[in-house]
């Protein structure tokens, strides 16, 4: 099968998140971790390129999706989707805007949408306004992230900034009219020199008219849900290959689980899982002054039967002390390295399955493991799969989740439907 759609995430879980999204549909999925050195070869349907380029200086994150960009083309790609977070984790200057408009150029297309809802996770977007659950953006936890502090909800007030062309709204009203509604107000926003166009979706519905009408956009960007109908509309055809890897299991029962996020989600996944196994919170202050050997310690000492935690995850108030200590970056830095050598090590105690909370944190984790390509397995909850790859050459699955995903017993859901063979 010839590919489908190229596509390029953001960060590492959000890329997982797609890819698991589209493998619901049967066709073949390829996860590489950062832009291949390789020239490509038999490319699945859908290639997913996982970069680390949230929160990375913009210059370096267009260049960084530039790059992915010409490889996807040389593999074949006629159609792109850029993907970010369903929260648009953005700040003013980019990187979410200035990307796709890199993107827009590099492909010669004059104009694009913005779609970041996932209605099954509790992301809606009404009126240009986006919502978190019940709440907007704006008043959810996302207003104090760590490092893209969300401090307004309107997509359109928060693009403006970061684009050069015009900005626009496709509104519910019209996307519950279907395919063809949304068709002629994108038509006519391009007639008006309109190029970046935030488009609502409240329901699932909403998502496959608005996919059933963009399906022939050179470019898409949003969150993950918006690429879901697009196997479906691509082909009618089904590949035995996502079974199979959906039937891959690891052949130790050792794990361990590591939590770089600090999400409300994820603090009450942490709180829940260390109520009952043995887990290890880690203090960024003593990390910066002591190292990670005492913590590499107790690894050793642990049963990775039991499938020990170790986690930065605080509470926003904490976080800001360690990050007004330390600075922002140093911060996020630390525990992020901290944690990708107890993946490591981890791995060369036996660990098979090795579950990982946030985005930054599955970047160094995976960079750390030297993975490059993953397989793209079933799915734990909306938006996670189990993944599998080769790490100095053992078999191993990872499940990288963002923040904000699973639900609160997601750490022992993951490890509950990957039992070792």
């Amino acid at each position: 099968m010839s590919i489908l759609m190229g596509c390029i995430a953001d960060d590492f879980t959000g890329a997982t998140d797609l890819a698991g999204l589209l493998a619901r549909s049967g066709v073949p999925v390829s996860l590489r971790i950062g832009v291949p050195e390789e020239a490509p070869t038999n490319p699945a349907a859908f290639e997913v390129i996982a970069l680390k380029c949230r929160t990375a200086p913009m210059d370096e994150a267009v260049a960084e999706t530039r790059k992915a960009l010409a490889w996807l083309k040389s593999a074949g790609a006629t159609r792109f989707f850029w993907k970010y977070c369903s929260t648009f984790d953005s700040t003013p200057e980019g990187n979410i805007g200035p990307v796709a408009e890199a993107l827009m150029a590099d492909i010669g297309t004059h104009q694009t949408i913005y779609c970041p809802a996932f209605p099954e996770n509790g992301r809606s977007i009404f009126m240009g306004n986006l919502f978190v659950g019940e709440q907007p953006l704006a008043e959810s936890p996302m207003k104090d992230h760590p490092l893209t502090p969300m401090r307004d909800s309107n997509l359109m007030r928060l693009l403006a900034p970061q684009v050069k062309g015009s900005v626009g709204l496709v509104n519910r009203l019209i996307v519950a009219q279907g395919a063809d509604a949304i068709r002629a107000r994108l038509a006519q926003l391009q007639a008006d020199g309109v190029a970046h166009v935030v488009v609502d979706a409240v329901a699932d519905a909403d998502l496959f008219s608005i996919a059933e009408a963009c399906q022939d956009m050179p470019l898409l960007t949003g969150g993950s849900a918006i690429a879901m109908p697009l196997p479906a509309l691509f082909t009618k055809r089904q590949s035995s290959e996502s079974v199979k890897q959906s039937q891959m299991r690891p052949a130790t029962d050792k794990a361990i689980i590591l939590s770089g996020s600090s999400s409300a989600m994820t603090r009450q996944q942490v709180a829940r899982y260390a109520a009952t196994r043995p887990s290890l919170r880690l203090d960024p202050i003593d990390l910066a002054l002591n190292g990670s050997n005492a913590a590499l310690a107790w690894l050793a000492e642990q049963d990775l039967t039991q499938a020990p935690l170790i986690y930065a995850t605080a509470e926003p108030s904490q976080v800001a002390e360690v990050q007004n200590k330390l600075g922002r970056a140093k911060a996020g830095e630390i525990v992020e390295q901290a944690l990708a050598a107890f993946a490591v090590a981890a791995r060369d105690l036996g660990a098979g399955r090795i579950v990982v909370a946030g985005g930054e944190t599955s970047g160094a984790v995976t960079q750390a493991l030297g993975v490059t390509r993953l397989d793209v397995g079933f799915e734990i909850a909306p938006g996670v799969p189990w993944t599998f790859a080769q790490s100095d050459g053992k078999p191993i699955a990872l499940a990288l989740k963002s923040g904000n995903f699973g639900g609160p017993a997601f750490f022992d859901d993951a490890l509950n439907a990957l039992e070792p063979e």
